[in-house]
């Protein structure tokens, strides 16, 4: 049986059996991941982890008809508009064009290894690195915020570069 980790309040936890995600608010928007996945993923694009949603809340309709074939639930922001990862493109994007070169978008994301491999580039290049900063940050304005939290904020990889 596959051991499954989610993200439960900014933490990763498991490993845990596919019944157990529920005690920890599993949603069709809550990100999870398994061996074999490549990168967290949302569970409304995991059938399995819908069926087991759907029949934990009685089967009900947005995600019984995804199950049957119909366009999957769109993913809801918490709280006033905010991501659901907390973490702001948009912020995230400018600290990388203005002070990219510092790696402040690195610590902004919680990724501080790479905030200072960024620190470390921008020093041995003499500076030439943030002009990859800079392209990081246009990038991360022109993504989409869930492009933006699979990429950058719920990657596993300390220094998540384009």
């Amino acid at each position: 049986m596959a051991q499954w980790y989610i993200l439960y309040n900014g933490q990763q936890v498991g490993p845990m059996e596919e019944e157990q995600l529920l005690a920890y608010g599993l949603n069709a928007n809550s990100q999870v991941w398994t061996e074999g996945m490549p990168q967290w993923a949302a569970a409304y694009t995991l059938p399995d982890l819908m069926e087991l949603i759907s029949k934990h809340q009685g089967g009900a309709a947005g995600q019984a008809d995804y199950l049957n074939g119909g366009c999957p639930p769109r993913p809801q922001n918490t709280y006033n508009g905010e991501p659901a990862s907390g973490k702001n493109k948009t912020t995230a994007g400018i600290l990388a064009l203005l002070l990219g070169g510092l790696g402040i978008q690195y610590f902004y994301l919680g990724k501080v290894g790479g905030g200072f491999i960024t620190i470390l580039l921008t020093l041995v290049t003499c500076g030439i690195w943030e002009i990859l900063t800079f392209v990081q940050g246009i990038l991360m304005l022109t993504m989409s915020q869930e492009d933006f939290d699979r990429k950058y904020v719920y990657s596993t990889s300390t220094f998540p570069l384009f």
